[in-house]
């Protein structure tokens, strides 16, 4: 309760003092990010939200960064996803387009992107759009102090949500497009907390990495479980984190298919045979790090000045 208290208490001061000199906060003072930046996604019968989603990730890249591309894996789509998607290649060559010849899931398709991203750095966002990346010059810029930055769901900064069984309720809110998938969801947060030990707050959400490095890494998962497997490597090999507000967002169209029965036997099985293959002696190999490489837009006393500056406009996704 007391670290709840002082973590809203140096927010609060931190948006006192440094809105009142917009010019230390306002990352549109520094200009577009200079590095490259690969977008990921990819897709499944999408054609409904394709052509959205490409225009929005153009003009979000554009705003933010000078040298970008984005690759978008079509996953064997029967309908007009592939049509659409090599249309918007032929008029804007920053549009990558991969197509797999057959349905190959999420784990597969991610895969594949990863390897064909020729930018600094890579992250990536789901066709429905269903993570709010509006801070992304944010995001990118606290890439010149940590390894990587991972988004997280944000709990709202109440007193009650540092009580563990509350915290979970308030985690449920607004974590997926409704109730039941919520709880899917949660469930598979705290399976994979169990299992492998490391502290992440959230494991399925944007993740901000340089590219050689989640490049270098070697993936086995075929399922939606490669998301928190790429986060686990990298923490293995020794990355810095910082976790920041990335709020979820319902999806208005298309069908949702990672909560499918069918998907969430494929994610358990690749969790049950990631563990029994390499996850059983995780615990022993990190516990080396402590928690010291993990550091938490939530938890401002532990950021360096320059970094908190850079931040605030993250802060209001706690209130």
């Amino acid at each position: 309760m007391v670290l709840a208290a002082e973590t809203t208490k140096r927010i609060e001061s931190i948006d006192r003092h440094y809105w009142a000199n917009p010019s230390q906060t306002l990352v549109e003072n520094i200009g577009k990010f200079k590095k490259s930046v690969s977008l990921l996604t990819w897709g499944y019968n999408e054609e409904e939200l394709i052509g959205p989603f490409l225009d929005r990730a153009i003009a979000l890249l554009d705003a933010n960064v000078e040298d970008w591309e984005i690759i978008f894996v079509n996953d064997g789509s029967r309908d007009r996803t592939g049509e659409i998607l090599d249309e918007y290649a032929a008029r804007d060559k920053r549009i990558v387009p991969i197509h797999n010849e057959r349905n190959l899931n999420v784990g597969q398709s991610c895969k594949r992107a990863i390897k064909a991203a020729n930018k600094d750095y890579l992250f990536w966002q789901t066709v429905d759009w269903s993570y709010d990346v509006k801070n992304l010059r944010v995001f990118l810029e606290l890439l010149n102090y940590y390894d990587v930055v991972q988004g997280i769901r944000p709990t709202p900064m109440r007193l009650l949500s540092y009580v563990p069984i509350l915290r979970s309720i308030y985690r449920v809110q607004k974590r997926s497009d409704n109730f039941q998938k919520a709880i899917v969801s949660l469930s598979n947060y705290y399976v994979l907390r169990i299992l492998f030990g490391v502290k992440f707050q959230d494991f399925q959400n944007v993740t901000f990495y340089p590219s050689k490095l989640i490049q270098s890494v070697v993936l086995e998962g075929n399922s939606s479980f490669l998301n928190p497997e790429c986060l686990l490597r990298v923490y293995e090999k020794g990355a810095r984190f910082i976790e920041v507000p990335i709020p979820f967002i319902p999806r208005t169209a298309g069908v949702a298919k990672g909560t499918k029965l069918k998907s969430i036997f494929a994610s358990l099985a690749d969790i049950a045979v990631s563990w029994l293959k390499w996850g059983w002696s995780y615990n022993s190999r990190c516990s080396q790090f402590g928690e010291k490489r993990i550091h938490r837009i939530v938890e401002p006393f532990q950021l360096e000045e320059e970094v908190a500056a850079l931040a605030v406009p993250l802060f209001k996704e706690y209130r």
